[in-house]
């Protein structure tokens, strides 16, 4: 009887640790957010914005992610590989909460695709575009001036465009 009682145990146990393992691999599905499924879940859950830029007598739009926390500006456009072409994403307001505008500084760590950064003054007019940046690069990107947001485009975009310093941008 001591032998039965050990092999059925045994059996419980068989049992139970493949349901383990795949009650703990299903634990950690949540976790796992990269490529393409984690580019889609950020994509969905940042707010969205049209931008117009004014440019030599023309209208550029662009439909675009918005990050207005200080987590969503933080993270950006890290990992995103899925740009549109009208795509991208604005900062605003730059700081995240508001407060006075700030000279501000970019870079592209953790960002595969390279980018346009158009800093945008109070005024709604672009003071510096750094175009064409290298993708995943640590170094810092500038504004030069104080800017009330940031709006970041496909690399040569900008000057595919026309658009250029003292052209005019506004967002809904």
């Amino acid at each position: 009887m001591a032998t039965r009682g050990r092999s059925r145990s045994s059996s419980k146990r068989r049992i139970k640790a493949p349901l383990l393992l795949a009650l703990t691999a299903l634990a950690l599905i949540p976790g796992c957010k990269g490529g393409e499924a984690g580019d889609a879940a950020v994509a969905q859950a940042a707010a969205k914005a049209v931008v117009t830029i004014e440019s030599g007598g023309a209208k550029h739009v662009f439909k675009v992610d918005v990050a207005r926390t200080a987590d969503e500006q933080q993270r950006g456009l890290m990992y995103r590989t899925d740009i549109p072409a009208d795509g991208g994403m604005l900062f605003a307001p730059y700081p995240a909460g508001g407060g006075a505008p700030r000279e501000a500084s970019f870079w592209m760590k953790n960002t595969p695709t390279s980018l346009d950064i158009i800093f945008i003054r109070v005024d709604g007019t672009i003071a510096r575009i750094a175009e064409n940046t290298v993708p995943l690069s640590e170094a810092q990107v500038p504004s030069g001036e104080p800017v009330a947001a940031v709006l970041e485009i496909l690399g040569g975009k900008a000057a595919e465009l026309g658009i250029s310093p003292g052209d005019k941008v506004s967002w809904r």
